[in-house]
């Protein structure tokens, strides 16, 4: 098993209904090896998946050049008064060049929100009707005026995404046909209504530097949701959220009876796991489902638990 980690930089080219987060756009990713060539193919990638050999691992989407700021108690902070940790709460992104400092100083280093942006961006509420052909107009029930919240970006907003990939059983141009045909068909809710529109500017191999040799890698940072259960982390010098994602299936069956999956607990993005023994790895966690496990409609399902990684020494 031998993946390469790129970093794809997209373009934002429309409003958001779903925050793009990796182990959604992984399922979304399978979605799109199934209708551009067949059952079998995804049947083959996804060969081994729970059992520590996933064929993809996807990112967050992170403002381009930074990463998200890893979960960690104030002591790590060098705040010293109430203003200086309330301004540090809205500090959210590390920027690149400074990936590989010791950890204090990387911290030290992190932007807002308004920083790492073109422009913030902002979550409002957006008005949709729903007409009833035989009147021609709203009414009540299902047919009532509604509202639902979307994340509005700037203009061409600047996106990275990073792609932990096994190219011995896909190459990186069939990579970027997905990411394409995802970014003009729409990626998460309301994608037929014109939301989560994006293009691919570039797909390249990348290296966090400087790279921090194995033997002095004590934890992992994490870049998307996980499932770290079992896996031998220390839990005592780890940090972590914990989120409850509700999935649900995409293409076909979000029109089936049932196109709910069983709740799954994940770490956030941004979770540090310290190592008892150091590793050289890309990504970390484990593919979940399969065998009905999260889903009666489709037996096969699975869930995107790993994440990329990048390499830390925590003490420093």
């Amino acid at each position: 098993m031998a993946h390469t980690l790129y970093r794809a930089s997209l373009r934002l080219h429309s409003a958001f209904g779903t925050l793009l987060v990796g182990d959604t756009l992984f399922g979304q990713c399978c979605w799109a090896v199934r209708e551009q060539w067949g059952e079998s193919e995804l049947q083959r990638l996804l060969n081994g998946y729970t059992t520590g050999n996933p064929w993809l691992v996807v990112s967050d989407g992170f403002p381009a050049g930074f990463l998200p700021k890893p979960t960690l108690p104030q002591s790590f902070e060098s705040a010293s008064s109430a203003e200086e940790r309330k301004a540090i709460k809205h500090q959210r992104w590390i920027p690149l060049e400074v990936v590989g400092k010791p950890l204090k100083g990387m911290l030290a280093e992190a932007k807002s929100d308004d920083e790492a942006y073109t422009k913030k961006p902002v979550e409002a509420v957006q008005p949709h009707n729903t007409l009833n052909r035989l009147t021609g107009t709203t009414g009540t029930g299902q047919f009532a005026p509604y509202t639902q919240r979307q994340i509005f970006y700037a203009h061409n907003q600047a996106i990275d995404l990073y792609l932990a990939l096994d190219e011995s059983r896909l190459p990186i141009e069939k990579m970027r046909i997905l990411l394409e045909a995802i970014g003009m068909q729409g990626y998460g809710r309301d994608a037929s209504i014109g939301l989560g529109k994006f293009g691919v500017n570039s797909i390249e191999s990348h290296h966090f530097a400087p790279a921090i040799s194995p033997e002095k890698t004590n934890a992992f940072w994490t870049l998307a949701p996980c499932a770290p259960q079992g896996l031998g982390f220390d839990a005592d010098k780890s940090y972590w959220r914990v989120i409850t994602r509700f999935g649900r299936h995409g293409s076909h069956q979000a029109l089936a009876a049932n196109p709910f999956k069983n709740p799954v607990l994940l770490t956030a993005t941004g979770a540090i796991f310290a190592a008892d023994k150091p590793a050289d790895t890309l990504f970390i966690g484990q593919g979940l489902g399969g065998n009905g496990q999260l889903s009666k409609s489709e037996p096969a399902t699975v869930q995107q638990g790993y994440a990329p990684v990048v390499s830390l020494n925590r003490d420093d």
